[in-house]
């Protein structure tokens, strides 16, 4: 349970360094308490998409990752990013990613910012 926790906490910490430097990536809401809420809501539908999702896209493009040697993965990130942005709004969460090169960058920033989070705080083992 703390390891799942630390990893939301790290992905709500990305999201909100990628919306903080990239204009087209925006969270929206009338407070800041709001907006934390959110964050930590998006974040954890960014979890559950990696989670599901992306472990059968990764498999569904094998033969992709082998041929770019593993350059696809900054698409596929691109496309989970897409998704989570199209899951709230469904969920009406007001986060929103506008184009594909701005889920590029975005993923590539999240990836980078979660990996040196999961670095610094502690997991549960």
């Amino acid at each position: 349970m703390k390891n799942f926790v630390v990893k939301t906490l790290a992905n709500a910490g990305a999201l909100g360094v990628a919306i903080w430097l990239l204009e087209d990536i925006t969270l929206t809401g009338e407070s800041t308490g709001k907006k934390a809420l959110t964050l930590i809501l998006v974040a954890l539908v960014f979890g559950l998409v990696n989670f599901l999702v992306k472990p059968v896209v990764k498999l569904l493009t094998l033969p992709l990752f082998i041929l770019t040697l593993g350059l696809i993965t900054l698409v596929v990130n691109a496309l989970m990013l897409l998704l989570t942005s199209w899951l709230a709004d469904q969920l009406d969460l007001s986060f929103h990613v506008e184009g594909f090169w701005t889920a590029v960058l975005g993923g590539l920033i999240i990836s980078v910012v979660s990996w040196a989070l999961n670095v610094v705080l502690p997991d549960g083992d």
